[in-house]
């Protein structure tokens, strides 16, 4: 499996879940909110695709992309998992050292 944190690391890949909260789209549509080709877009699509992040339809000769529900649940399972439980413990732990600088002042 990717890692998913490398995956929605990259700027473009981050901006098109964004775009497709609001529900599904075809390459065409997501490319026009890029400076970058559509080609571009596709291979983006694909990585997100493989992290299964997202899923996509085809209907004629129109591809639709939307987010995949499973996906982004994994993806908010890990955040929470493995990387803000530690970082959460940090900024505590921090917090708590301030607030003892402070009340010895």
């Amino acid at each position: 499996m990717l890692d998913l944190l490398e995956v929605v690391a990259e700027p473009n890949r981050r901006k098109l879940l964004q775009l497709l909260t609001s529900g599904e789209k075809t390459v065409s549509e997501l490319a026009a909110e890029f400076p970058v080709s559509r080609s571009a877009i596709s291979q983006q699509l694909l990585h997100l695709l493989d992290a299964q992040l997202i899923s996509v339809r085809k209907e004629g000769r129109n591809r639709y992309y939307s987010i995949e529900p499973a996906g982004m649940a994994r993806l908010k399972q890990f955040f929470l998992d493995e990387f803000w439980s530690h970082e959460l413990d940090q900024l505590v732990a921090e917090a708590h050292s301030i607030h003892i600088k402070r009340t010895r002042r």
